[in-house]
């Protein structure tokens, strides 16, 4: 294989383009942007990989996927291989091709991007998931033989999704209560259809049925059952609720009506799916003038779902320049594309209500950006007087989101912080109590699907420890290593 390597022609410069729709009629349609390699690009992408030896790309990966195997043998156009390789490492290879972040991650550290663009891990590995779902043919799954042990998994989002498919394949027997209808978490209410189509995210889930996991929807744990009815029925717990209590600036007007949060925003359009009412019967109001407050993200998908829903106008408020966005780059440039329109170093002081309890327009004032805050990024001032009106029908608030309480609070002696997160260690996911594991957005706060599920993984490696007796001290509950 090292000769082969040798032989490989010039290396291609630049990435392999990917299609996509076009802007304009995009804007006006839920289908997803991105269309995907053909097989002739797929493999002129895979091309350009070094196969090296220490490949930094997995090191640089939350959950280790073997990108160098996966590549080599879609260069032999053994695509189902390829797929079966990532899914011993990974239970959501399409959510991951589409929507992690690979260019701060594993394409950040390829050393093809040392010289030139980095190979396009994700887009490569949404091809070969996309190829194997399409072929109909579905990835073996090696099984370990039945433990006997039971592991309750509160929340079916990416850190709870991939610490159930690594105890079931451990021989636990593995259920997953979900709060919502659909399983999915985030992956399915936050996530917009034209990112992350839900019948990708269905399918990745039907495959840890296929591996003995049951899902029990509209399973509100803290209400139906609480964290310690299931440590009286289960061997272990693993929480992974997420971060999912909105944000607001607490300025005046946020109680008119027309102000949504984000996640109220996109849970109706998402899951509920409003934007085909009165075909379903979640209502949702958008105006001719939509404002979305914040720049990460999820201020993209909202942005971006408010123009897909009939908003003649949308436009991002952020109170950074755009240097400091903390949204993908790829999602700014399809969000220009589609002609939205950003108003940076811009700070919300009050929306103003139009006499009838409606929002009328949102009061601003012009920021400038001072020394660095504890973010690393340059902390933004009001500049004196520079007050301003934005017209807009709609607001919506994507500034963060807070830890849920219902679990935490309803879970005796599983310490907090001062912020409300679940003390959890970093490297196990083990808590204050005994038996007892917690991942993903509700200990660390919001972040990427990819780092829960590398949080996941290391809770279900220490979970099936605890299960089966190799537990070290940590384990047993003491809480010294918390994330804080």
């Amino acid at each position: 294989m090292a000769d082969e390597v040798k032989k490989r022609p010039k290396i291609i410069p630049k990435q392999i383009p990917m299609p996509e729709q076009d802007p304009i009629e995009r804007g006006k349609n839920f289908n997803e942007v991105a269309l995907g390699f053909t097989e002739e690009q797929a493999l002129a992408e895979a091309q350009r990989c070094l196969g090296c030896l220490k490949p930094p790309c997995v090191r640089g990966c939350p959950v280790e996927v073997p990108i160098k195997d996966f590549i080599i043998l879609m260069q032999e156009k053994d695509f189902i291989g390829a797929a079966n390789k990532i899914k011993e490492k990974s239970m959501l290879p399409a959510v991951c091709g589409r929507v992690c972040p690979q260019e701060d991650q594993c394409e950040k550290v390829c050393v093809v991007g040392k010289k030139f663009d980095p190979v396009s891990i994700g887009r490569l590995e949404r091809f070969v998931a996309d190829y194997e779902r399409q072929s109909g043919t579905k990835s073996k799954v090696e099984m370990a033989s039945s433990t006997g042990k039971k592991v309750a998994i509160v929340g079916s989002g990416p850190s709870g999704v991939t610490a159930a498919g690594d105890l079931a394949k451990m021989g636990h027997n593995v259920t997953i209560f979900e709060a919502l209808h659909k399983p999915g978490g985030v992956l399915i209410y936050g996530i917009p259809e034209f990112r992350l189509p839900k019948s990708i995210v269905a399918s990745e889930i039907d495959g840890l049925k296929d591996m003995g996991v049951e899902i029990k929807t509209n399973a509100v744990i803290g209400k139906l059952y609480t964290v310690d009815e299931l440590m009286d029925d289960f061997d272990a717990v693993f929480i992974g609720t997420g971060a999912g209590l909105p944000v607001f600036m607490g300025i005046e007007g946020e109680n008119l009506n027309g102000v949504y949060s984000a996640n109220e925003f996109l849970t109706r359009t998402n899951l509920m799916k409003a934007y085909d009412f009165p075909e379903f019967d979640t209502p949702i109001k958008i105006g001719g003038r939509v404002v979305v407050i914040g720049g990460g993200n999820v201020a993209m998908d909202s942005v971006r779902t408010a123009l897909r829903l009939g908003a003649k106008e949308a436009s991002i408020v952020y109170r950074r320049s755009h240097e400091e966005l903390p949204a993908r780059a790829e999602e700014v440039h399809h969000a220009k594309e589609e002609g939205i329109k950003f108003e940076m170093l811009t700070g919300p002081i009050k929306i103003i209500d139009n006499g009838e309890g409606w929002v009328k327009a949102i009061e601003c004032m012009r920021m400038e950006l001072v020394e660095p805050d504890d973010s690393g990024r340059r902390r933004p001032i009001p500049i004196e007087g520079s007050e301003f009106q934005i017209d807009c029908d709609i607001v919506i608030m994507a500034i963060g989101t807070n830890a849920n309480p219902l679990v935490p609070q309803s879970t005796s002696d599983l310490e907090l912080n001062k912020r409300g997160y679940i003390l959890a260690s970093e490297e196990t996911g083990a808590t204050s109590r005994p038996g007892i594991f917690a991942g993903g957005d509700i200990v660390t706060g919001s972040a990427t699907v990819i780092l829960a599920m590398g949080a996941g993984r290391k809770a279900a490696n220490a979970i099936h420890k605890y299960l089966v007796g190799e537990e070290d001290e940590e384990l047993s509950g003491n809480g010294d290593n918390p994330v804080s």
